[in-house]
């Protein structure tokens, strides 16, 4: 068997270019964007765009991130980075599919709920998890920096087109009591 082989002008090929320092960041237009302990600047840099209907159910990088992503294509799969400083993160939330982290920079923490309890797991740069469609999780940077205003960044890969995150009823009380959603 062979694959068919495509040819792209050089034009078309750098459409499909990120240059991080051209891409815009965002405060995540997520319902917990501006809750304590979860302020943090997404970038978009492939892929998708806002799941229509239900406004509980949210662009895993906010709208405006999603409609500003860097290579706009949908193949299946997005790839965005977070950067925060440390003791910032996402508060507890899902995503209907896969949703794959590799720290950049720093040390992250990683949690997810089950049979009633939260586990978590420490990694570093390079390391990466593989969160499973339905879990909720969370993430949190958990660096130990000299200067607490260093940002740390963390990639992440969701797949799907137009995939949604909602966030857990826990969060979404956190939420409401701060008068955020």
């Amino acid at each position: 068997m062979s694959l068919p082989t495509k040819r792209v002008t050089r034009d078309a090929m750098m459409q499909r270019v990120a240059r991080f320092a051209d891409l815009e960041g965002y405060d995540g237009g997520l319902p917990d964007s501006h809750y304590p302990g979860s302020e943090r600047t997404i970038y978009n840099v492939l892929g998708f765009q806002p799941p229509a209907g239900d406004n509980t159910i949210v662009s895993p990088v906010g709208a405006e991130a999603a409609e500003k992503a860097g290579i706009r294509i949908q193949e299946g799969f997005n790839v965005g980075y977070v950067a925060c400083v440390s003791g910032n993160g996402a508060l507890m939330h899902n995503h209907d599919t896969n949703e794959t982290f590799i720290p950049m920079t720093g040390i992250w923490e990683f949690q997810w709920e089950v049979d009633d309890r939260v586990e978590a797991v420490t990694l570093g740069p390079l390391d990466t998890i593989s969160m499973p469609a339905g879990v909720n999780r969370r993430f949190v940077n958990v660096t130990k920096n000299a200067d607490p205003a260093t940002t740390n960044i963390l990639m992440g890969i969701i797949g799907g087109d137009t995939p949604g995150a909602e966030f857990s009823q826990g969060a979404m009380q956190l939420l409401r009591a701060k008068n955020l959603v």
